[in-house]
């Protein structure tokens, strides 16, 4: 245990098996901590832990924008990434509407999304008014797309609540997989960048992965 408190990133470089070593443990046991981190497996795990390192040394040294994008795609090019986006495209081709849900910065991206997903032949429609009023017609047949940096903020968990009321399945996208909105999906994907906050209150974790996401899910599902 000295040993990663004196290089900590040494675990970035380890094995599922050398981890267990190290620590004495078995792998399944080393699998069903990562579980226990709200992880669905070990390269998760390690992407969480770099990226806490991280957090904690940016105060000190801002991450690089660019480093940030690159150790991102990195990190998505896994089969759990993979099989994430393969379940949503099918849910996506069974669905009567999609309709995609966002407040403030997350409601600008989700009008783009909805334009975006409407271009390639899948005609969208937008909600970033958490007041609007939710009608009968999104029900069992709708798919929502919620989108949230912090999953936390409560107008939209309030609306979300309301779409699943109606019948409604959820699928989040929101920086952390433990947040409010991704326990209130069928599937949630996390993209966990750097949470860079303007004066206390703004969140500017990078929104380029939620882009990203957007564009790979609406391209794939055009091909289908």
């Amino acid at each position: 245990m000295n040993t990663f408190k004196k290089k900590p990133r040494s675990v970035l470089e380890m094995t599922v098996r050398e981890l267990g070593d190290a620590v004495h443990v078995s792998s399944s046991t080393v699998m069903r901590f990562c579980k226990k981190c709200g992880c669905e497996g070990y390269t998760e795990f390690r992407y969480r832990y770099k990226m806490a390192l991280e957090q904690k040394l940016e105060q000190q040294e801002p991450e690089n924008a660019i480093t940030a994008m690159i150790n991102y795609f990195s990190y998505i090019n896994n089969p759990v990434f993979e099989a994430k986006i393969t379940r949503i495209v099918k849910s996506l081709q069974t669905a009567q509407q999609i309709v995609f849900v966002g407040i403030g910065t997350s409601g600008a991206i989700a009008k783009y999304g909805a334009r975006y997903f409407s271009m390639n032949g899948r005609y969208s429609s937008y909600l970033e008014d958490p007041y609007y009023p939710v009608l009968e017609e999104l029900n069992q047949g709708t798919l929502v797309i919620a989108l949230s940096i912090s999953g936390e903020t409560k107008e939209t968990v309030v609306l979300i609540d309301r779409l699943k009321q109606n019948g409604a399945r959820i699928i989040s996208i929101t920086n952390r997989e433990n947040a409010t909105i991704g326990r209130m999906s069928v599937e949630t994907i996390a993209y966990n960048m750097t949470n860079d906050r303007l004066e206390g209150s703004y969140n500017m974790a990078s929104q380029v992965p939620v882009v990203f996401i957007i564009e790979e899910i609406a391209r794939r599902l055009h091909h289908k």
